[in-house]
C-alpha cells in the first residue's frame, strides 16, 4: 500500500493525479492553500502554503505523523504539481514577479523536499516526482521566467538523483506539454501596455493560451506520473506524449539555430 503526498492537488494535474493514486489504492494527501471536500475516503486535503517554511514544517510533520497512524508507515512518495505560470517579456517583467514565480515553482519544491526527503532517508526510501515542462527544456518566448524555473528543476532533479540515490531515494522529472487545465486561465500577464514588445507579447500568449486549450487532457499527466512511481528504476525525465518525446529527441539533434527558427515560427508569427 502506497502513501502519496501531492502538491497542488485540489485542481489541474495534482487533482487528477490523487484521484489516480487513490483509485488504485494508495493513501493520498494532498495539499493545497484552499482545501476543498475530499472526492473520496481515500484522499485526504490538507492546507499548505509552499511559499511560507512554517506552512511547510507544520504540514509536512502533520501529513507523515498522519500516513504513519493510519498505515503504519510515512509517505512514500511525493508528488510536487504546485505551481503557476506568468506571461511577459524577460525584459519588461518586474523582478518581484520573477522572484514570485521562482519563490512557488522552485523553491517550493525545495521548501516540501527539505522537511521531508531526512524522513524518507529515515525509512530508507523515497520517490520524488516533479511536474515540469517542456518549456523546461525548449525556453518560450515571452515565458521566460516561467520557463527559468522548470529548466531550474531539470538541474536540481538531475543532482538529487545522485546524492539521494545511495539512501533509497529516486527523483523524476515530469516534462508535460500543451494541457487543458485552469493553468492557462490562472497565467499572470506582466504587459505594460507602453512596452516596445506589448503587440507581440499578446499575440504570443494568445497563442500559447489556443494550443494549452486543445492540448491533451490533465488525466494524460496524471497517468504518466503515476506509471513512473510505479517503475522500479524511474527515469530523470519523461515527456508526456509521443510528440513531445520526438521533439526532445529533435532538440538534442538539431543545432540550435534551426531549433530557434523553429520555435521563432511557433510563437513570434
Amino acid at each position: 500500500m502506497m502513501n502519496v503526498l501531492i502538491t497542488g492537488a485540489t485542481s489541474g494535474i495534482g487533482f487528477e493525479t490523487a484521484l489516480l493514486f487513490a483509485t488504485n489504492g494508495a493513501h493520498v494527501w494532498g495539499a493545497s492553500r484552499n482545501p476543498i471536500a475530499s472526492p473520496s475516503n481515500r484522499i485526504v486535503f490538507r492546507r499548505m502554503d509552499v511559499t511560507n517554511e512554517e506552512s511547510v514544517k507544520k504540514s509536512v510533520e502533520e501529513i507523515w505523523n498522519e500516513a504513519v497512524k493510519t498505515t503504519g508507515k510515512g509517505i512514500d512518495v511525493v508528488v510536487h504539481s504546485a505551481g503557476y505560470g506568468i506571461g511577459g517579456s524577460a525584459e519588461d517583467t518586474p523582478i518581484d514577479d520573477a522572484i514570485a514565480q521562482f519563490d512557488t515553482n522552485y523553491f517550493g519544491v525545495l521548501r516540501v523536499n527539505r522537511v521531508l526527503l531526512p524522513r524518507m532517508r529515515a525509512q530508507g526510501s523515497g520517490r520524488v516526482v516533479i511536474l515540469g515542462s517542456i518549456a523546461g527544456r525548449i525556453s518560450i518566448p515571452f515565458q521566460s521566467h516561467y520557463s527559468a524555473t522548470k529548466f531550474a528543476l531539470e538541474a536540481y532533479t538531475e543532482a538529487l538523483r545522485l546524492e539521494g540515490a545511495p539512501f533509497g531515494l529516486t527523483a523524476t522529472i515530469i516534462e508535460a506539454g500543451d494541457t487543458n487545465t485552469a493553468f492557462t486561465a490562472n497565467r499572470r500577464l506582466t504587459i505594460d501596455p507602453s512596452s516596445p514588445y506589448h503587440d507581440q507579447a499578446l499575440r504570443s500568449i494568445a497563442r500559447m493560451a489556443r494550443d494549452e486549450e486543445l492540448g491533451y487532457p490533465p488525466t494524460k499527466v496524471a497517468k504518466m506520473i503515476y506509471k513512473v512511481s510505479q517503475m522500479k528504476n524511474p527515469p530523470i525525465r519523461k515527456p508526456v506524449g509521443l510528440s513531445y518525446s520526438l521533439l526532445m529527441l529533435l532538440k538534442r539533434l538539431l543545432p540550435d539555430s534551426l531549433a530557434e527558427r523553429i520555435i521563432k515560427a511557433m510563437y513570434m508569427r
